[in-house]
């Protein structure tokens, strides 16, 4: 599944934990925003993975799901296309 990860988190340290999370799982595409291809399994390591990292008073973390149509949709002005990926993985 095509998952697009947005983060909103005040706090540096935390923030950065959250970013190096996401960088095992999918493409950093926009400060805060990352692209991830994975599987359920792995989707649900992620996002454990980052409740771990975050004060849900605080921190903001958004999950928006894509389907194949849609991602065949996806628009990009710049230098950076949609990634796929080659093959999941379980991180951990």
């Amino acid at each position: 599944m095509f998952v697009v990860v947005s983060y909103d988190i005040p706090d540096d340290k935390r923030r950065t934990k959250v970013m190096k999370t996401l960088r095992d799982f999918g493409h950093h595409v926009q400060y805060s925003v990352f692209e991830c291809d994975v599987k359920m399994q792995v989707y649900t390591r992620m996002r454990k993975l980052l409740q771990r990292h975050i004060i849900p008073e605080q921190d903001s973390v958004r999950f928006y799901f894509l389907d194949e149509d849609t991602v065949k949709k996806i628009e990009v002005i710049g230098n950076a296309p949609v990634q796929r990926a080659v093959a999941s993985r379980i991180i951990g």
